[in-house]
């Protein structure tokens, strides 16, 4: 059997099209890596913490955070300076900075204990943060760095 990660987003999905793809990708245990649990607007409302705990759970997924995978927020503050620069929002953003890469590499994946979400790759595992696309997510770099199978979910 060769190992996978999934990685999913928030943005663009909605409760019931997230959970199918988590479904459909046999994923059974969600590695939150977001350092904030909560997600802005009405539309995402199912995604905080809570309200997304509680439908995982009904579906029959179980949850984890990983807040030593998060980002800090000095180091969200190099990418928002860099989207800022090109113009362009957070929900709307397609690839990560160059800076933002080298300094999560660095400062989070250097240091990071990758042992317990590599023991979850067996069991179906996915990533999840709040960015659509994972090339402008650091759940990309994650998954990069297992160095196994990797399945991006997009709405």
């Amino acid at each position: 059997m060769t190992l996978r990660v999934v990685t999913i987003g928030v943005y663009g999905f909605g409760e019931e099209s997230f959970l199918r793809g988590l479904r459909d990708a046999d994923v059974r245990l969600l590695l939150d890596v977001r350092q904030r649990r909560g997600v802005r607007g009405p539309e995402y409302a199912w995604a905080n913490s809570l309200r997304l705990q509680a439908a995982l759970a009904r579906a029959g997924i179980a949850y984890e955070h990983h807040p030593e995978l998060a980002p800090t927020t000095e180091l969200r503050q190099v990418q928002y300076a860099e989207d800022e620069r090109l113009g362009v929002g957070k929900r709307s953003r397609r690839v990560l900075a160059a800076e933002y890469v080298r300094r999560y590499e660095a400062e989070i994946l250097g240091s990071a204990d990758l042992a317990p979400v590599r023991s979850a790759l067996p069991k179906g595992a996915a990533l999840l943060c709040v960015e659509r696309d994972p090339e402008a997510c650091h759940r990309s770099l994650i998954a990069e760095r297992l160095r196994v199978g990797v399945e991006h979910l997009r709405p």
